[in-house]
């Protein structure tokens, strides 16, 4: 999908250059295609000071909720005296969705495909095309909060693409890392999702996988709370001590390759779970814990029959040595759906090294 030269049709309410707390909805036209009247998207501006800018975005996905209520809280109990720069906050991107319990728009679409937008579009890439070319531009920063959503879970961390630019790279592993999660893993740089399309103006972008399923657990919506708070002390803009695992007497994160879509790692598909596809459908068995080693050819799960009692199961095995980052948890499963997220474990080092 590509930008178009145009304006912006949304209503913004926010005063960029004004200090203080803000805020207001911005206002999407109607959609012809569903006989929506137009979403109203909330946006919360708290500024004061000359650091730097920070946009903050959860609920890119509706049904990825435990970025929604870290944003939600971060309005409210942040106040301007403690910032020093400028935090913007959209805390649910794709409201109706949030409120259906949907991963997706009304309209079928996918909000984090939509990017860089197009002003002339429908609505959801009107309101891409608007972070694109007026939110993007306005931060130095951006945070994007997902989750796996309401049908699978991955091991909360914060996760980040890879850009080319090697100090780009540098200053968002860095940032990546100030989320102090177990785990962190990387993904690809060349697709239309909102993270990419503000790495290619050259933002530095952090963004999460918070779990997931049907119930967010306390420790992971405080790992949320902590996550986001520690990322903003590490970029100044929140007042407070950064935090670091260290301190916190813990090893050294482990870091995992999941790029699968540009050829990194050799996985197939551009869903959530590709590295295994469900051969059959059935009922799927989970035989290993997300966040748990794996050999080459070790099972990570089994496919039942719902038509047959008597047939044997239909083991899924990994396709290379690594890390189960995720799986889908529903054990509903149709032949064809991606199932798991598997990715190798990467030295800090190669990674800032690479061309």
């Amino acid at each position: 999908m590509n930008g178009q030269a145009g304006t912006s049709r949304i209503l913004n309410p926010i005063d960029f250059g004004k200090p203080g707390r803000q805020a207001g909805h911005l206002q999407l036209p109607p959609d012809p295609s569903t006989g929506s009247p137009g979403v109203r998207v909330p946006i919360v501006s708290i500024a004061n000071g000359t650091g730097p800018t920070v946009l903050i975005s959860g609920g890119n996905h509706g049904d990825e909720y435990e970025g929604q209520l870290a944003a939600l809280r971060l309005i409210r109990d942040i106040e301007p005296a403690q910032v020093e720069g400028r935090i913007i906050v959209v805390p649910i991107l794709s409201t109706e969705a949030s409120r259906a319990n949907t991963r997706l728009w009304p309209s079928g679409a996918n909000f984090n495909r939509s990017f860089p937008g197009n002003p002339d579009g429908p609505p959801i890439e009107q309101l891409a095309y608007f972070l694109s070319t007026v939110l993007f531009p306005a931060a130095d920063i951006v945070i994007d909060m997902h989750s796996a959503g309401r049908v699978g879970w991955i091991v909360p961390c914060s996760h980040m693409c890879v850009p080319r630019d090697r100090a780009q790279r540098k200053a968002m592993l860095e940032a990546m890392e100030a989320w102090n999660s177990n785990f962190h893993f990387f993904y690809t740089s060349d697709g239309n999702y909102l993270p990419n399309e503000a790495e290619r103006q050259g933002k530095i972008v952090v963004t999460t996988e918070l779990g997931g399923s049907t119930r967010v657990p306390v420790a992971v919506q405080d790992m949320s709370w902590n996550g986001l708070t520690n990322v903003l002390r590490h970029f100044g803009v929140l007042e407070g001590k950064v935090v670091t695992r260290a301190s916190l007497g813990l090893p050294p994160a482990t870091l995992v390759d999941c790029r699968f879509d540009d050829g990194k790692v050799g996985a197939v598909g551009s869903g959530l779970f590709d590295n295994i596809i469900a051969p059959a459908s059935g009922l799927f068995e989970v035989m290993v814990e997300p966040g748990s080693p794996v050999t080459e050819g070790q099972p990570v799960g089994r496919i039942w029959s719902h038509e047959d009692p008597t047939r044997p199961p239909l083991e899924l095995r990994s396709p290379f040595t690594g890390y189960l980052m995720g799986l889908r948890t529903l054990p509903v499963v149709e032949q064809g759906q991606s199932l798991a997220l598997i990715g190798r474990q990467i030295e800090r080092s190669s990674l800032l090294a690479e061309a």
